[in-house]
């Protein structure tokens, strides 16, 4: 600090302080603006607005960087495990093989959910979004452990509800597919890892254990990895939000869930598979898909190409291509929604059209592409986000706590009616 940006204003001028980050990222601090001024900012979406200071996640759009903690995304994602980059989010360094060790301990032990909650889950109609089970059990496995309830954000307190958050949404999730096809529940195996524990409470029958092949597990450890933080999102925006009325970390992530539900978010995975199966119906070209899409005449847009954040190619999904044609590879699936993506995605990175413009397959095009191949329905790939980027959001919680960050309120330039007189019915 040190800096000064100076606003001029009804012939008066200003001085507010400019904040320069570790990667040179500038902002002016306008906190007194309001008091000072009588004014305030308006930035409908917060696109040039920041909410606070955090050094959890760092990405620069521009240069396809996204890096956790410090660490670039291309070496977290190639070399670490789930398990490993929570413990880097949520502590700020990467764990020590004891460490891990206990971390991953506190999550097997915390897998398990209630009898009682077990039986909440058949309360739900067999058509509910896992979804809004997911948002709707995070809530209810507060009330069974009260000590969650309390608001802690340091020490073993913290640590415990951590944990059993990572752990309860994993089996919750898992627990909410088998009620929605109508098979038993399968309870945790505390001798799996985290991934293939979740593939197991997933896919086993009574006379079948599922056993996922490395590279399954690897490419679902991967999409994991990958997805534990982004900055301020939807989600994670909606978490700090809600966490900055003191609200607790379980109802706090709750509230992430439901900005996390929409297609605009968590659910831009799903439009790419529903884009591919409208393509495989309509009987058309994917030329005919191209060329609509570059009509400016026209609203059609091809899903999971481009990014709001990214000017350039995502960094993560230059990753996950080459895991999806590895699983692609592996399982041999005969799937003609698959070879339409990889003919398309072809297409498009071969047409300047998009090249110019930046609008490169995204982590969206090719995350669906790999959830569908290892199994996973339509309706449940939000939930498969959520899953992943539990981390991001218990960090983000946190680290407003330790700020001491004030309550949410943002302000609103009001255009209604004027000052008018209520009038009694009977008169009107």
């Amino acid at each position: 600090m040190g800096d000064k940006a100076t606003l001029t204003v009804d012939g008066k001028s200003y001085d507010f302080d400019v904040f320069v980050g570790s990667e040179n990222e500038k902002c002016i601090d306008i906190q007194s603006l309001r008091d000072q001024t009588g004014y305030i900012t308006m930035d409908p979406g917060y696109g040039n607005t920041g909410s606070c200071y955090s050094s959890i996640t760092y990405v620069d759009g521009a240069k396809g960087i996204l890096r956790y903690r410090g660490y670039p995304i291309e070496q977290i994602a190639e070399q670490a495990s789930f398990m490993e980059v929570a413990c880097l989010i949520l502590y700020g360094e990467l764990p020590t093989q004891q460490q891990l060790g206990r971390f991953r301990d506190a999550i097997a032990e915390h897998a398990p959910i209630h009898t009682n909650l077990e039986h909440h889950f058949s309360g739900f109609p067999k058509s509910a979004p896992p979804m809004a089970i997911l948002s709707a059990m995070l809530n209810l496995v507060s009330c069974f452990h009260p000590e969650v309830l309390e608001v802690h954000s340091e020490g073993r307190a913290f640590n415990r509800t951590a944990a059993l958050l990572l752990s309860k949404v994993r089996t919750i999730s898992a627990f909410s597919y088998r009620m929605a096809i109508g098979k038993p529940i399968n309870h945790p195996n505390p001798n799996l890892s985290y991934c293939a524990n979740f593939l197991h409470m997933m896919f086993s029958d009574p006379y079948r254990e599922y056993i996922a092949s490395p590279t399954v597990e690897r490419a679902l450890n991967l999409f994991l990895v990958l997805h534990a933080d982004h900055e301020q999102n939807c989600s994670t925006s909606t978490v700090r939000m809600v966490g900055s009325s003191h609200a607790n970390l379980f109802s706090s992530v709750a509230a992430g869930v439901c900005a996390l539900w929409g297609p605009l978010h968590g659910g831009a995975n799903t439009g790419v598979i529903k884009m591919l199966e409208d393509i495989r119906s309509s009987g058309h070209s994917l030329d005919y898909y191209l060329d609509l899409a570059k009509d400016k005449s026209s609203e059609y847009k091809l899903m999971g190409f481009g990014h709001r954040v990214y000017k350039n190619f995502d960094p993560r999904s230059r990753i996950l291509k080459k895991r999806v044609y590895e699983v692609l590879e592996e399982l041999k699936l005969d799937d003609t929604l698959l070879d339409i993506a990889i003919e398309l995605e072809e297409k498009t990175l071969q047409d300047d059209y998009f090249l110019s413009r930046n609008l490169y397959p995204n982590v969206d095009f090719y995350s669906g592409i790999l959830l569908r191949a290892i199994g996973i329905p339509l309706d449940m790939f939000p939930v498969m986000f959520a899953i992943g980027r539990m981390p991001g959001w218990i960090s983000n919680w946190r680290e407003l706590l330790a700020h001491k960050q004030r309550i949410s309120r943002p302000r609103q330039i009001y255009t209604g009616e004027k000052l008018r007189q209520y009038v009694p019915i009977d008169e009107r």
